[in-house]
């Protein structure tokens, strides 16, 4: 508690200098990514801060819609047992789309001995980075995200569709990959998010317009603090959720809100810096040196039993198409983006990897932990990599394995994976696989319009 007790401090001069605040939401991110928690009256904060708070366990056995697994074992086989939660450092910060009067502060949850809870996302990142500082070595990443701002309204069959332009007043249907025009149409909006993120902390980079229509990128700068990065990218998506309902639209980062437009994904780059604060990748190599080339083996050996994680619902695995920027097979090169593991264009000092599989509706605590466990899995076994790839990844025959490109098997790798239950945990790996494939069940059994028109006069 000695942190809760720095952090302290912090919150009262944080409530001192802002006495408009009258709440706080309490987040709390679980597997899916979902935020869940409570909202607090600001004289609340000091009794969180110096003991925590409680919820139960099972916010850790939720699917999607928020609905308790119960072959988890966390909901009635523990009578749905309270946890304590606790703030997480460096994460109080006004909520400028909801006016001043509200706060956000992130916590974490602890398990009835006050350890970290083996179902909380940012301990699984917290144990991959120790097995890294065992080594005297910091990773550092960032990570791009893509998604689409959409119409409040939906079209006639239920589906998502573009909003209207505020400068042409048409919902515009066509790609324009880097367009100006389109940047300018929405210019306002991101301006608002760049200033949101900047009274978050979250350092962002360039925005650019993606190749479907209001689709985005927006860069997260590199950060020498894994779980500090991805704490950002999860203020990030609120910012951008926020933002968009203030101005009247939804942001969405589903993975494939258009059958017929691009997915969103999730890249992450990575590089690590040695005892000394060195990068380890250093290389006037394009491909890099032994230590780039041993961890992308290993992330290429691994990346089919994480693609549960990559990939985690039922529409992530609309996202992989053949040339769709999304990779299809476990394959690396240099420049390339039709690849799964990418060395980008850099000088020596930042030679680094770009992991380019996960979509943008991936838990990114859970893709962080798992593609730097691949590397260092590849570092320790001084795997060998295959040959880099040239040319176009979806039309030349392959050897690279191909990955999972269904729901059902992804689940099935995942729970069988040696690699998964050394590095994340037994415990961890059957609470995921049992959340998902209860999703997945649950998807499956219901009907939809799709099943009535195909099926009730034809069969």
């Amino acid at each position: 508690m000695a942190l809760l007790r720095d952090e302290f401090a912090n919150a009262e001069a944080f409530l001192a200098a802002r006495p408009a605040v009258r709440v706080v939401d309490l987040l709390l991110p679980d597997l899916c990514g979902v935020l869940r928690g409570k909202r607090v009256d600001r004289s609340d904060l000091s009794a969180i801060y110096k003991r925590g708070f409680f919820l139960p366990g099972s916010m850790f056995a939720l699917d999607v819609l928020g609905g308790t697994i119960q072959s988890t074992g966390l909901g009635f086989d523990e009578g749905d047992a309270d946890r304590a939660c606790v703030p997480v450092a460096r994460t109080l910060f006004p909520s400028p789309w909801m006016g001043p009067e509200v706060a956000q502060l992130q916590v974490q949850m602890l398990d009835h001995d006050g350890a970290p809870f083996y179902g909380d996302p940012r301990r699984l990142v917290d144990s991959v980075l120790e097995r890294y500082a065992a080594r005297g070595w910091t990773p550092v990443i960032a990570l791009e995200l893509e998604f689409y701002f959409v119409d409040q309204e939906r079209t006639a069959e239920g589906h998502a569709q573009p909003p209207r332009s505020p400068l042409t007043g048409r919902r515009e249907t066509r790609t324009q990959i880097n367009s100006m025009a389109d940047l300018e149409s929405i210019s306002d909006i991101l301006s608002e998010i760049a200033a949101t993120c900047e009274a978050q902390d979250v350092p962002t980079g360039a925005a650019l317009a993606e190749y479907g229509p209001n689709q985005w990128e927006v860069n997260l700068r590199h950060v020498a603090d894994a779980l500090l990065a991805c704490d950002q990218a999860v203020r990030f998506k609120r910012i951008v959720k926020g933002v968009a309902h203030r101005n009247g639209l939804e942001a969405t980062f589903m993975a494939k809100p258009y059958a017929d437009m691009a997915g969103s994904g999730m890249h992450m780059h990575a590089s690590v810096l040695d005892a000394k604060g060195r990068n380890i990748f250093h290389s006037d190599e394009t491909l890099g040196n032994d230590a780039l080339k041993q961890a992308t083996a290993g992330l290429l050996e691994t990346m089919a039993d994480g693609m549960a994680v990559f990939a985690p619902n039922a529409n992530s695995y609309r996202r992989l198409k053949p040339e769709a920027y999304v990779p299809m097979n476990a394959t690396w090169g240099y420049n390339n983006r039709g690849v799964a593991v990418r060395v980008p264009v850099s000088g020596a000092a930042d030679r680094r990897i770009e992991h380019r599989v996960a979509g943008a509706d991936a838990n990114p605590y859970l893709v962080a932990a798992i593609v730097l466990a691949g590397m260092l899995y590849g570092i320790e076994r001084k795997l060998t990599a295959p040959a880099a790839l040239e040319g176009n990844a979806y039309t030349q025959r392959l050897s690279a394995p191909r990955l999972p490109g269904d729901w059902p098997t992804a689940l099935t790798r995942f729970g069988e994976s040696a690699f998964l239950r050394e590095y994340c945990g037994e415990r961890f790996v059957r609470l995921y696989e049992q959340v998902r494939r209860g999703e997945m069940q649950d998807f499956n059994a219901r009907l939809t319009a799709l099943d009535y028109t195909w099926y009730l006069e034809s069969v």
